[in-house]
């Protein structure tokens, strides 16, 4: 939704940009790893690393909780989301039932300029490093099922996709698992070019499944390997 410009003098504009600015610093911090599970988020130490006041980082951290990516408790402070295979398993679950259909309304909308951003950011997937794996990926994922027009859809999915790429960033270091990716995803680009809604749908809920084993196997690794507190 297009919002209209605020009047001069409006110090509400500046605010709410300058909490996106921290909130995307912050949610690159913790899907990068630099702040790791349960690492605690002290306002007062973030607004001096970011050269904001509390106020901003408060905000930031409070969407952060919305997102699932943040727990807040009254007497433990605001901490980094541990890494749970239920929460991941819950995740994909979500991403099965929302993206097939997305995408089938995707392809009946049409839309062909579309594929061929679809294809530079496949391509782009293939240099990605792990910490710009998510983002690329999104891109891909979005702009396939953009044409749909369902923005509510597409804000959810926005969410499930930031909460997994946490966990598919484990995974883009292994090169067959990246190379099983790209043909995946060239796939569901050619069932879309060829308006073949039931393949692409099929294709993608296989991909989801197969990116879903993947990630709870990671996770059981990690799990196994963390530390004993």
């Amino acid at each position: 939704m297009n919002h209209p410009p605020s009047p001069p003098g409006d110090t509400k504009l500046v605010r709410r940009t300058t909490v996106d600015l921290v909130l995307d610093a912050l949610r690159q911090q913790i899907l990068s790893g630099h702040l790791r599970p349960g690492a605690p988020l002290r306002q007062e130490a973030l607004a001096d690393e970011l050269g904001v006041s509390r106020i901003p980082v408060r905000e930031a951290i409070r969407r952060l909780e919305a997102e699932g990516l943040v727990a807040v408790h009254a007497h433990r402070g605001a901490y980094v989301c541990g890494i749970s295979a239920g929460d991941v398993v819950e995740t994909f679950e979500l991403r099965l039932q929302i993206e097939p259909w997305l995408f089938g309304e995707a392809i009946r909308a049409g839309g062909s300029g579309r594929l061929d951003a679809a294809r530079a950011a496949l391509e782009a997937t293939r240099h990605a490093d792990a910490a710009d794996w998510g983002r690329v990926n999104w891109r891909l994922h979005e702009t396939l099922y953009q044409p749909a027009r369902r923005d509510l859809a597409m804000n959810v999915l926005r969410q499930l996709h930031d909460r997994g790429d946490r966990y598919l960033r484990f995974q883009v270091v292994n090169v067959p698992l990246r190379q099983q990716a790209h043909a995946e995803h060239l796939e569901l680009i050619e069932h879309a070019e060829k308006g073949d809604i039931k393949g692409a749908v099929d294709a993608l809920r296989a991909h989801i499944k197969v990116a879903l084993e993947q990630v709870v196997d990671v996770v059981a690794e990690l799990t196994q390997a963390a530390p004993a507190k």
